[in-house]
C-alpha cells in the first residue's frame, strides 16, 4: 500500500483494506473533536457495556459509538427520543466501511446553556451580597407553625409531613401550594412566598421538591425567586433535589437542607430530645430541693446543738456551785440572771423558729413557681387548650352538612315534582287522548292526517283503533 502521505494516482490499485484505512487516517487527521447536536435512536446496550446509537435530525443520521469507560462516567442515562449534545471524535469503522462518531461525553441538549446560565447568575447574585452569611436569619428552636411551598400533589410534600408528624406532631403546618416544574413553576413560588408574607401566619418556611435534572430545577434557579427569598422577613430552608443538587434558591436561602424530609428535621425540635430536656430540667429542680432541704437540717441540727451547749440550766449547774459559796450575799443578783436567761432564751426559740418558716416558705415558693413553668411548657396544655375551637369547628361542620343535605333533597323534591307535571301520561289521567299512526308516530295536527286513515287513540286506560272520514274545519 502506498505511504499514508504518498499522492495516489489514478492507476494506483487498492484493497478494500488499504482503502478503508486511507480514508479512516484522512477523516481523523483532517476533522478536529466536534459537538454534534441531534436525537438519539436505535440505542443499542450489548453486554460489554459499550453503547451504540445513531444521533439524527430532520435530514440525516449519524452512526456513534460511546466505550465503556466513557459510558460508565455519564451523568444521565441515555435514551431514544433525547435531544442530546456529543462531545466526539469522526472515525471510521474499517471492518464495514461506515462513517461514525466515537463519543467521548455526552449530556442532554441545552443543559450546558442552563449551566453557564446558572454559575452566571450565582456569581452576579454573590456579588452582590445576597449569599452572605450576615445578612440569613436565624431559625426558631421551636417555631409555632411552619409553613410548606411546594406542589401539592409531588411526593416532597409527604416525605416533609412524615417527617413533621414523627418529630414534633403538636406544630401545624401549613401548605402554599405552587407548581415546582416547568415555565409557570418560578412565577407561582414568587406568590406562594408572597402571600406567605403578605399572611404573615408562620415563623418559618419550608421551600422543598424532589430531585431531578439541571432542567427539572430551574426554577428554584429563577432571579426573581431569589430576590424574593432574600427580602423574606421569615427565615427560610430550602431542601431541592437530592444531596448533590444546589440551585440558587439554596444559597439565597437561610438554610440549605439536602432533601426535602431534611429540611422538616432541620425546622423542628425532635419532640424525644425535647422530653428528655424537661425531665432532666425536673431531675435538676429536684436534686436543688433536696440539697436545699439537706441543707437547712443541717443547719437546724447545728442551731439545736448550739442550743443545747448554751441551755440555761446547764449555767444554772455552775451557779449552783457558786451559789453554795456565795448563798446569802447575791439572791437578788442571781433572780435578776436567771430571769434575763429566760428572756434571751425565749428570744433565741422565736428568732430560730421565725427563720426557719421563712426559709421553708422561699423553697415552697420556689418549687410552686417551677411547677407551673412545667405545666406552662406541657404538650398537653397547649391541647386541652384548643380542644374548645377543634369541638367548635366541628360542630360548625356538622351544622353546615345537614343543611346541605336539606338543600339538596329540596332541590330533588323540586325537581320530582317538575317531572311529574311535565308526564305525558299525567294528562291523559285529565281526559285527554293521544292520536297514533299504526307504526306508533304521535300526530300532532290535523294536516298529518288523511281521510280514510287508520289511527290509534291512546287513552289512560286503553286504545282504540279507529279510521278517519272526514275533516272539519274549525
Amino acid at each position: 500500500m502506498p505511504g499514508m502521505n504518498t499522492p495516489l494516482s489514478p492507476d494506483s490499485i487498492l484493497t478494500v483494506s488499504e482503502l478503508n484505512l486511507l480514508v479512516r487516517h484522512l477523516i481523523e487527521t483532517g476533522l478536529p473533536m466536534i459537538t454534534v447536536e441531534g436525537e438519539i435512536s436505535n440505542l443499542a446496550r450489548p453486554a460489554s457495556g459499550h453503547l451504540y446509537f445513531s444521533l439524527k435530525d430532520s435530514g440525516a443520521q449519524v452512526r456513534c459509538a460511546l466505550f465503556r469507560n466513557r459510558a460508565q462516567l455519564l451523568r444521565l442515562r441515555p435514551a431514544d427520543g433525547q435531544r442530546v449534545r456529543a462531545r466526539a471524535r469522526p472515525t471510521l469503522y474499517e471492518n464495514r466501511g461506515d462513517f461514525q462518531l466515537v463519543v467521548e461525553s455526552l449530556e442532554l441538549a441545552g443543559e450546558g446553556a442552563l449551566q453557564q446560565a446558572f454559575l452566571a447568575l450565582r456569581d452576579r447574585l454573590n456579588r452582590e451580597g445576597l449569599f452572605d452569611a450576615e445578612r440569613k436569619k436565624p431559625l426558631p428552636p421551636l417555631p409555632g407553625r411552619i409553613g410548606l411551598i411546594t406542589s401539592p400533589s409531588g411526593a416532597a410534600l409527604h416525605d416533609v409531613l412524615t417527617v413533621l408528624a414523627r418529630r414534633f406532631p403538636l406544630i401545624p403546618v401549613l401548605l402554599y401550594p405552587s407548581l415546582v416544574q416547568g415555565t409557570e413553576a418560578a412565577p407561582q413560588l414568587c406568590r406562594a412566598l408572597a402571600l406567605a408574607q403578605e399572611r404573615d401566619e408562620c415563623d418559618v418556611l419550608l421551600l422543598v421538591r424532589g430531585g431531578g435534572s439541571l432542567e427539572d430545577l430551574w426554577p428554584f434557579n429563577d432571579e426573581a425567586l431569589a430576590r424574593e427569598i432574600a427580602h423574606s422577613r421569615l427565615p427560610i430552608i430550602s431542601g431541592v433535589g437530592h444531596e448533590i443538587d444546589f440551585t440558587i434558591a439554596d444559597f439565597v436561602a437561610d438554610a440549605r437542607a439536602p432533601t426535602p424530609s431534611a429540611a422538616a428535621a432541620l425546622a423542628t425540635p425532635d419532640q424525644a430530645e425535647f422530653k428528655r430536656q424537661i425531665e432532666d430540667w425536673l431531675r435538676r429542680l429536684t436534686r436543688r430541693m433536696e440539697t436545699s432541704l439537706n441543707t437547712g437540717m443541717q443547719r437546724l441540727d447545728q442551731l439545736q446543738g448550739r442550743l443545747s451547749r448554751a441551755h440555761p440550766l446547764r449555767r444554772l449547774s455552775h451557779a449552783r456551785g457558786a451559789l453554795r459559796q456565795i448563798e446569802g450575799r447575791l439572791p437578788r443578783q442571781l433572780n435578776q440572771q436567771l430571769d434575763e436567761n429566760r428572756r434571751h432564751l425565749s428570744e433565741l426559740q422565736r428568732r430560730l423558729a421565725e427563720a426557719l418558716r421563712q426559709r421553708i416558705t422561699q423553697h415552697h415558693a420556689h418549687l410552686t413557681r417551677q411547677h407551673y413553668r412545667l405545666e406552662r411548657l406541657s404538650p398537653i396544655a397547649g391541647l386541652q387548650r384548643d380542644r374548645p375551637r377543634l369541638n367548635e369547628r366541628l360542630a360548625r361542620l356538622q351544622r353546615a352538612a345537614r343543611q346541605y343535605l336539606m338543600l339538596r333533597q329540596q332541590r330533588l323534591d323540586s325537581l320530582i315534582g317538575h317531572l311529574k307535571g311535565v308526564n305525558p301520561d299525567a294528562v291523559l289521567t285529565r281526559g285527554y287522548a293521544w292520536v297514533e299512526t299504526q307504526d306508533g308516530a304521535v300526530i300532532g295536527s290535523a294536516d298529518g292526517l288523511q281521510e280514510n286513515q287508520a289511527i290509534r287513540l291512546r287513552f289512560k286506560d286503553g286504545r282504540w283503533l279507529c279510521e278517519t272520514r272526514e275533516r272539519e274545519i274549525i
